[in-house]
This record gives structure tokens, sequence and C-alpha cells, in this order.
């Protein structure tokens, strides 16, 4: 097949070079913004003289012709074209003659595959907000539930203090708030246009670069012509922004692992989301929690990947920079594919908060609480936290739980105890004083409900 590039060259190459040179293997889901963008880029030149009106009638119907039929099936990508771009291109001349080969006046592949790249990503990341504020949902939902549901919270994997099981679901919700703040970010630096920028120095034609990145919705253009065609970070800051989220859906995962094993049994998965074993009846493995956590670090490959392909690029395209593209559509990708399993495998979550209350108050969680209470009885803190500890070593000992000893017991370690201790360490008490803002207690996270926006 002869190369639309030919000239200069015979345009004759290797078939191994062809097939390694080739993109449109995975550029090809870039079509729609391609033909958007041909669209725009057709109508900024017969605004500007530079192709006729009706040259413009005959790309436009052209183009929404091929996009009618690849969306249909009547139209199949042609693999043997080298990329993307070439194939609409192809296709369009092919079905309206001369005047499809004037399309490609005052651009040049650099500045579309870059703006193609934009828009696709722009369209992604308004998915992957949605899809994040889906799993958001979800967890507010259970949150809504067990907001008195009491469980201990853990530091070193360690029962440290009472918390209510809606606290710790917000603070997952919390996490993924920023992660939609992060796309937003992304989106605004995304959404600016390089069509214009030509090969690496602009055009000679006078074309109208704003017009072209208002119909296509974008808020300005490139202010270099040399950044607009070999400026990817807007790829690295999406795939950055989603390897964030992803360590959020890992640790979440994580938890749930623990959560729904039989050590923990604070939750029980739904067997729409959990496998079995092929050998032992009684597993049910939580499956899907730990391949979201296995494939954050392959969102993190995919970022780690992308900057050391751009690191030493002199600008200013490069071919180098064709390996973006299956890059970040993986980490696109997998992101949404985690989203979309995560979101439904937490709407259908059982908890199960006898568990979790038995757990509490077996951790020895309102140790704190007792410090507390003898300082408030004049005790300095360091003292207090002594004498507590001493009190968990005694309990330990005995096989009891602080809510256990008698007033007595409690007298031998200080005259400072008396019959108002025992509703001050009560585990739910203890949990319900955690007022400050943001803490731990019931009206704490039914606050926190309220004031999502979601």
């Amino acid at each position: 097949m002869a190369k639309m590039w030919e000239g200069v060259t015979a345009g004759q190459t290797d078939s191994l070079a062809d097939d390694f040179n080739s993109s449109i293997s995975f550029d090809k889901r870039l079509y729609k913004q391609d033909i958007k963008g041909s669209m725009a880029h057709a109508a900024m030149l017969a605004s500007r003289g530079i192709i006729s009106e009706e040259d413009c009638r005959l790309i436009t119907s052209g183009l929404e012709g091929i996009l009618t039929d690849l969306e249909s099936g009547a139209l199949a990508f042609d693999l043997s074209c080298e990329d993307i771009h070439m194939f609409v291109e192809q296709v369009l001349t092919e079905r309206i003659g001369e005047a499809g080969k004037r399309l490609h006046t005052a651009r040049s592949r650099n500045d579309q595959v870059a703006l193609d790249l934009r828009l696709y990503l722009r369209d992604e990341t308004d998915g992957i907000t949605q899809l994040i504020k889906e799993l958001m949902r979800a967890l507010a939902g259970q949150a809504e539930k067990h907001t008195e549901t009491i469980m201990p919270g853990y530091t070193h994997l360690q029962r440290a203090q009472p918390i209510n099981f809606a606290h710790h679901l917000l603070a997952y919700v919390q996490m993924l708030k920023r992660d939609c703040g992060r796309l937003s970010d992304c989106r605004a630096r995304m959404n600016v246009s390089p069509i214009g920028s030509c090969a690496l120095a602009g055009t000679t034609y006078d074309t109208d670069r704003a017009m072209e990145a208002e119909l296509l919705g974008f808020d300005g253009v490139c202010a270099n012509s040399m950044d607009g065609v070999s400026d990817r970070d807007f790829c690295l800051e999406l795939m950055s922004a989603l390897s964030i989220m992803m360590m959020h859906l890992s640790r979440l995962s994580e938890e749930l692992i623990l959560w729904s094993s039989w050590e923990f049994r604070f939750v029980r998965l739904s067997d729409a989301f959990t496998t079995g074993s092929s050998i032992m009846p009684q597993k049910k493995n939580p499956d899907m929690a730990e391949l979201i956590r296995g494939k954050t670090g392959r969102v993190y490959g995919d970022l780690a990947a992308l900057l050391t392909t751009l690191k030493g690029l002199p600008l200013a395209y490069n071919k180098d920079m064709q390996e973006d593209k299956e890059a970040v559509f993986d980490a696109v990708d997998t992101a949404k594919m985690c989203l979309k399993v995560m979101a439904p495998m937490i709407d259908t979550m059982t908890v199960l908060p006898e568990n979790m209350l038995k757990a509490a108050r077996e951790g020895f969680i309102n140790a704190t609480d007792l410090a507390d209470y003898l300082v408030r009885k004049g005790m300095p803190f360091r003292s207090a936290y002594k004498i507590s500890g001493q009190i968990v070593a005694c309990c330990t000992e005995k096989g009891k739980v602080l809510e256990d000893l008698s007033l007595e017991e409690y007298k031998g370690f200080s005259e400072l105890f008396g019959e108002d201790l025992f509703p001050e360490i009560d585990i739910r008490n203890c949990m319900e004083k955690r007022t400050s803002e943001g803490g731990a207690s019931s009206a704490s996270a039914a606050k926190q409900l309220k004031e999502l926006e979601i």
C-alpha cells in the first residue's frame, strides 16, 4: 500500500518495519476524537478561505458517514494503515475524492494526535470521576447504616481506640473526594488545544486556532507550538492521579480481605464478588479485592513506563512518544474496571456488627479513656498512662477486660478511682466522647454524611 507520506522517500518500508511502526491496533480507539477534530479543522479552514465551503461540506459529510459506518460495524478498521489518522484520511479520500486530500492542510499528525489524545482523555477523565462518585455513594450508603456500629480502630494493625464503622468508611470517602479534585485539576490543564501547532513550528496559513479550540470545547490554545506537539504532561498527570486513586482502592481492598477473613469476620462479601477453591470446598476467596490490590501495581508500572520514555527526549516530537498511548490507555482501562467492581462489592457486602463489637471489647481500646479519667482527677498524664498500662497487664494475666475489674481492684492501683469510672470506660461512651471536629462519634459520622456533596 502506498504511504501518504511518500515523496522524498519511495515510501517502501520492510513489512517487519511496517508492523513495528504501526499504531492503529491500539490508537483506533481514538476514531471519534479524530473525526470530531477533523470536522472542526475543516470548518476552521473554510472560515479562513483556505478551503472552499463546498469542500468543507463534502469533508464533513464524508466524516459523518465514516463515523456512522464505524459505529454500526459497516466499516472495519484497516490494520494495514499506519495509524488512525491515515485510516480516516484514506477512507475519506476514497469516498469524496480530491476534497479529502485538502483536509490535512495546516496541520500535522504531530498536533493531530496530541489533539485526539487530549479529547479522548478529557472524556475518560469525566467518566472516571463519575465512577469514583458511584463508589463514594456506595461507601456513604453503608456508612449511613452503621453510624453506631462499634468497631476497633487500628494503628500498626493493633486494636487502638473505639470508632464506628461509618467513620472508618468515610475516611475512604475523603480519599476519593481528593481523587476527584486531582482529576479536576488535571482536566483543566489537559483542556488546552494543541491543534495548529502543526509539526512543531506552526504554519504559514492564516488559521484561527481559537475558533478551532472553541468548536472542540477547549478553554484555550497551547501558547508554544513546540510544547503543543511534545507535551505529554497531561498523560502523566492523569496517570499520577489514577495511581494515587488506585493506592486508595488497594488499601480498601486490603481491609476488605482482612475483614472478610475468619480471623476478623467483620464483613461478609457477596458471593457475586468472591470465588471458591477448586479443591477446598469451605473456601470463599476475596478474589476481586485481591485483583484490585494487584492491578494497582500495574497502573504504577504504566506511569513509570511513560516517565521513563519521556525523560530523555529532545524537542519536539519523537516517535518514542507513540509509546504514550498503550500506557495511558491501560492505566485508564484498569482504573475504570477496578472502580466498576469495587462499588457494587461495597454496596452488596454484609456487615457483622456483633463481631466488630466483640473485637472492640476484647482489645483494651478504652485504655486511653482510663488514663484520661485519672488525668481529670488531677494525676499527670504520664503517671496515668503508666497505671493504665499496669491495669491492662493485670487484666491480660487474669483473662479479663477493663470493664470486668471491680472497683476494689481498681483502687489497688489508685485511690482516685471511684464509682464514676465505669461509665467513662464503657466502649460506646468512649466512642461517643470523641466529639472533636472530625472525631469518631456517631454524631460526627452523621455530620460528615450530611455535608457530603457527591
